[in-house]
């Protein structure tokens, strides 16, 4: 596996937070993945539902054309 060594500062409270765990390295690389993998999943929920709101409204305008057709009973 290739690493890459950083150099990173965070808040103290963070900093605390890991004191008591043994692989801090494993811990973040985890978390970095955790958090790029929800940010993935809220892109595509948000070209989803853009997606759904665009079908919608296609839908809507050919009820539209249809309309006058679906009320005279046939």
């Amino acid at each position: 596996m290739n690493t890459v060594r950083v150099n990173i500062t965070l808040p103290a409270d963070v900093g605390e937070s890991l004191r008591k765990v043994k692989n801090k390295s494993a811990f973040i690389a985890e978390a970095i993945r955790e958090k790029q993998l929800a940010e993935e999943k809220r892109k595509f929920k948000q070209k989803l539902e853009a997606a759904y709101k665009e079908a919608a409204a296609e839908d809507y305008e050919v009820y539209k054309d249809w309309e006058d057709t679906l009320r005279d009973g046939l």
